[in-house]
């Protein structure tokens, strides 16, 4: 297949399949991007685009760039499931264009196109691309500084355009997700200038001009909102960042090789063919990185995954900025491997003992597909279950035939064959995905019924829980009861009518229930949460329930 060709599939087609197109399938999911979808729908509500505000409380935990996407998005497109993930998507799709320049600029286009591939059909990269939280924007933008950054010392060092573009997007990163935007991408560079014994180099990373784009993009959000909300300062630099990564204040403590197994399941399913690539290299024989390329891959991606795993906070999506430099190195693997087996002839495949690991992860992939049917809770019927996982299970068989196949007729193209296997797989498992979460993993079913069985007007409360997207989805202020939880510090900041209105405890409640007039309705949980109420009021009313949430009458 031509190179342009190719070009098109990888850098194209498959990336709007898989990050573009799935988009509107599944509704919001709790409590991430119920979340980063009330906020920017607040922000056009309000117009208020300086302060970031959840349920009507200022929220500064994140600074605002992802929000101000996002809503952007909502008016172009709608409030809608699509316009609420676009950005996210747009961020996966720039990382995979990313990945494609750095193995053009280290070997070739088609180097490139096998690292892009690897990236967009990685398990990780698929699935925090496709949801709106704010982990895949930070890593497009930390990416793209540590490359520009890179490139300043790679290249003729007068052409300071890379310094200044390390110093915009490292601007980019920090309006995401604050100092760890500053910290990654000249961290990641001067270290890799140390580790190439140009330590001297690291001098050169200050620049003047560069300090005057990052604060002309930087400065003026950080001025305005500081200057509207006097506390911001301490909570947000201390509080979210300081104490967040050096205490267990929100209780995220998990042991220092948490990430690890993360890395491996996020590199499905090309870890599962390294052994079978990395096994044709005769022993000695290196796999053709250049000295530049193999440092500045492992700083990279060993300085981020140490960072993380040094940290009290530790959360699955943290460690999206490591995936690009891993692609590139298993996309340089199968290069070589595929590049040798067409040199050598060689159409007979491996042993089957390097194929082991591909049919295990087949194994655990399929698993997982049935494991609802035998889950105590939220269990499925096969016969409703089946018809959404047949064409993923025939997907995980063709991978461990087809690419087999595809090599011994025309001695390459096997991987390709299992790039485009695992992208229809990655697809069209969205659907059972959605499926089986959406009633108890989103906020849009009990919206639906708040819709239908609510008259206008009424009274909606959430009682021990808080789901952003009933806000989202039916455009009301839902008062909440107990689980204010990270809206606590916001809450407090309210007046203390509009506090004690919108953020209740249990005994507040109960006994706004006993002077409140008219009707009142409560959404709550099954559990513990629906049981208490109903031992206050016996009387009350089920609407409506899917076991998971229940619309209750109160009154």
């Amino acid at each position: 297949m031509q190179d342009r060709t190719l070009k098109i599939i990888i850098l194209l087609i498959i990336p709007m399949v898989l990050y573009l197109l799935p988009l509107p399938f599944t509704p919001l999911m709790e409590p991430d991007e119920g979340r980063y979808s009330a906020i920017p729908n607040e922000m056009n509500t309000t117009g208020d685009y300086v302060t970031p505000r959840l349920k009507g409380a200022v929220y500064f935990e994140k600074p605002p760039l992802s929000y101000w996407a996002t809503a952007l998005s909502f008016k172009v497109f709608g409030k809608n499931e699509f316009a609420s993930r676009l950005f996210v998507a747009l961020c996966a799709w720039g990382c995979i264009l990313l990945t494609y320049r750095a193995g053009l600029f280290f070997h070739d286009a088609r180097e490139g196109l096998y690292g892009a591939a690897v990236l967009s059909t990685f398990l990780f990269h698929a699935a925090i691309g496709r949801i709106n939280i704010l982990d895949m924007p930070l890593a497009l933008f930390v990416c793209l500084s540590i490359w520009c950054g890179f490139r300043y010392f790679a290249a003729d060092r007068r052409s300071r355009k890379w310094i200044y573009l390390c110093y915009l997007f490292s601007a980019l990163a920090f309006l995401t997700k604050g100092l760890i935007g500053i910290a990654f991408p000249f961290g990641v560079v001067a270290v890799w200038l140390w580790f190439s014994g140009r330590w001297r180099d690291s001098l050169r990373l200050f620049s003047p001009v560069g300090i005057v784009i990052f604060l002309a993009v930087s400065m003026p959000w950080l001025i305005l909102v500081q200057r509207e909300n006097p506390d911001f300062f301490r909570f947000f630099f201390i509080q979210e960042h300081f104490l967040r990564y050096a205490t267990r204040m929100h209780d995220r403590y998990q042991p220092f090789y948490f990430f690890i197994p993360v890395v491996l399941a996020g590199t499905l399913p090309w870890c599962a063919f390294l052994p079978e690539a990395m096994g044709f290299l005769k022993k000695g024989e290196k796999a053709g990185f250049g000295i530049v390329e193999k440092r500045l891959l492992w700083t990279w991606a060993g300085l981020i995954f140490l960072f993380f795993s040094i940290s009290s906070s530790k959360l699955i999506p943290y460690i999206a900025p490591v995936f690009p430099p891993l692609a590139l190195f298993c996309g340089r693997m199968f290069r070589i491997y595929e590049d040798d087996l067409q040199s050598r002839g060689d159409r007979k495949g491996p042993p089957f003992a390097r194929r082991i690991p591909v049919v295990l992860q087949s194994v655990l992939f399929a698993a997982v597909l049935v494991a609802p049917l035998f889950l105590e809770k939220y269990r499925l019927e096969w016969s409703g279950w089946w018809p959404w996982i047949v064409f993923p299970a025939l997907m995980l068989v063709l991978i461990n035939v087809i690419p087999n196949r595809v090599r011994r007729k025309w001695g390459r193209g096997w991987f390709l064959a299992a790039y485009l296997i695992f992208s229809a797989f990655i697809f069209s498992v969205t659907f059972p995905v959605s499926v089986y979460m959406t009633p108890y993993k989103s906020a849009y079913p009990i919206s639906q019924a708040i819709q239908t069985f609510v008259p206008e007007g009424a009274k909606v409360y959430q009682y021990g829980m808080s789901l952003y997207g009933i806000d989202f989805y039916t455009g009301m202020r839902t008062p909440i009861v107990d689980d204010i939880g990270e809206v606590r510090y916001g809450s407090e900041q309210l007046p203390k009518e509009e506090r004690e209105r919108y953020f209740l405890n249990s005994p507040s409640f109960f006994k706004l229930l006993k002077e409140e007039k008219g009707a009142v309705y409560c959404a709550t949980e099954a559990g513990e949460r629906l049981e208490d109420l109903k031992k206050e009021i016996p009387d009350l009313t089920v609407m409506w329930h899917n076991t998971a949430y229940y619309l209750l009458k109160l009154k």
